[in-house]
């Protein structure tokens, strides 16, 4: 493993961020807040940074392995550092509570340990809330976008970070590609302050809630979330903005270039669309007595369904009074996800629909074994690799959710906090039901089941391998390996 090269990066990484952290140094000057917590990790970073990139190493070369290595200590070193504003401000008074906050924010999961919000600096909440607009994309997509890199070793990086089964190019260069994907992201967030500054909300809270709706997050500057400002504008505005950012972001490289007809063809695109409406259907019915309204009923329902599909986690009500039914699709929901290559979490609309026509598939293989049946996407046959690869994900997925909702279970809470506190971090959704619901928070739980819920939204957002390898002793075996014995993906 080119473990020089490694350090390298991650040097460039810690340097970038103590650039991010100017904005919310900038909004602490502008409320007259203290400047000294952002200084000190500034500082800090700087210092770490240096370090770790003074000198380029002459093998620049990351393989497969190197690149799920990279990725994953950038996310935790980045969290790392990005937890300390909150202890040195007084906001957050223990570490391990800090990076949880810090994890859930870059992750874009949106689960908090805090029981209000509203009393933290405007510093604080701004940097809580900008974690989720860097990492909705990506962290080291993002940096791809601004500073330059050798797409001899990009495509790793890229593959190991960017969310679902499929990583391309959309055109000839890598560096390209991110700076084009990070163009798109950065209107659609703008397209989004505008829209909510002219729904009511002060720019403050309007670069809040775009950034938590971009990256599919779901912190807000309210203690009630979207809830809190009581409009039907805000909520239409924001659950069609949610489900856009859930969407595969190479459908708006086509249609900025004119290829309507992949737009259309995109099979991934109409199956979310459809999970969605009728989801909204399901749940408006089931909930229309609660609310006496068809329309208060599909304003809640499209707006919930949206937040819970993207994994942003926003919230208009407290769908945990809702009936069982309705609960039951929404954490059914949580599992699903939005399409690959957006911003949201979960298995992926593509995953799904890719193992029920593998089962499908399997099915028709026993009725007639000497059949050659493929399974289709969009018109073309995936390869047996591919379908294969979605299956092993899916196995390697329920380990996980399994084995740490077997651990959380020692801390003694019931089963359906349990069950979807692991489910709502792996799949980067934010709040679950009962005393992790949407009125509710992270911070009873002791500071070894933060840690492990850390993990399981770090593995969620990083496609799992990343955070797995990170395990295996043989990814720190050497720093010379034949190049014939490494798999490149």
């Amino acid at each position: 493993m080119n473990i020089r090269m490694i350090g390298f990066v991650l040097g460039r990484i810690l340097l970038v961020e103590a650039g991010l952290l100017t904005l919310p140094l900038a909004v602490a000057l502008l409320y007259r807040e203290p400047a000294m917590p952002w200084l000190i990790t500034m500082a800090a970073l700087v210092v770490c940074g240096a370090l770790l990139s003074f000198r380029k190493p002459e093998r620049t070369a990351l393989y497969a392995k190197d690149g799920f290595a990279a990725v994953a200590l950038v996310w935790l070193l980045m969290s790392a550092f990005g937890a300390l504003p909150f202890v040195l401000s007084g906001d957050i008074l223990h570490y391990v509570d800090a990076f949880f906050e810090t994890v859930s924010g870059f992750t874009t999961t949106g689960a908090s340990i805090l029981p209000a919000v509203e009393p933290l600096s405007r510093g604080s909440l701004f940097w809580r809330s900008f974690t989720h607009w860097v990492g909705g994309m990506g962290v080291l997509v993002f940096v791809m976008a601004i500073l330059p890199m050798s797409d001899g070793h990009t495509m790793h990086i890229l593959r190991a970070e960017m969310p679902g089964p499929t990583a391309g190019k959309l055109v000839s260069r890598m560096s390209d590609t991110a700076k084009i994907l990070y163009g798109i992201y950065f209107v659609m967030t703008a397209v989004m302050i505008l829209l909510l500054v002219l729904g009511g909300m002060d720019l403050f809270d309007a670069c809040i809630h775009a950034f938590g709706t971009a990256g599919t997050g779901g912190f807000s500057s309210r203690n009630a979330s979207v809830g809190a400002y009581n409009s039907a504008y805000i909520d239409i505005v924001t659950g069609i903005g949610m489900l856009a950012f859930g969407v595969n972001f190479n459908l708006y490289f086509f249609l900025l270039v004119r290829r309507f007809r992949e737009v259309l063809r995109s099979e991934e695109l109409w199956v979310y669309l459809g999970i969605v409406a009728a989801s909204t259907a399901a749940i408006a019915a089931n909930i229309l007595s609660l609310y006496g309204s068809v329309g208060t009923a599909l304003r809640h329902t499209f707006f919930q369904v949206s937040s819970v599909i993207t994994t942003t986690g926003y919230a208009t009500v407290d769908f945990g009074q809702w009936p069982v039914f309705s609960k039951t699709v929404l954490v059914l929901l949580m599992f699903v996800g939005g399409c690959a290559g957006s911003t949201a979490g979960g298995l992926k609309v593509t995953r799904i629909v890719t193992l029920a026509k593998a089962a499908v598939m399997d099915m028709r293989k026993m009725l007639h074994p000497n059949a050659v049946i493929n399974v289709r996407m969009e018109g073309r046959a995936l390869p047996e690799k591919q379908v294969r690869g979605v299956q092993a994900y899916l196995s390697i997925y329920i380990l996980i959710l399994c084995g740490s909702w077997l651990l959380l279970s020692l801390a003694g809470f019931d089963e359906l906090t349990t069950f979807t506190a692991v489910v709502t971090c792996i799949n980067n959704v934010g709040p679950g039901l009962n005393m992790v619901g949407p009125t509710g928070n992270f911070g009873f739980f002791a500071p070894w089941a933060k840690l492990l819920l850390s993990f399981d939204m770090l593995a969620g957002r990083l496609e799992l391998f990343p955070m797995l390898l990170l395990f295996a002793p043989s990814i720190w075996r050497g720093s010379h390996v034949r190049r014939s014995t490494l798999e490149h993906l």
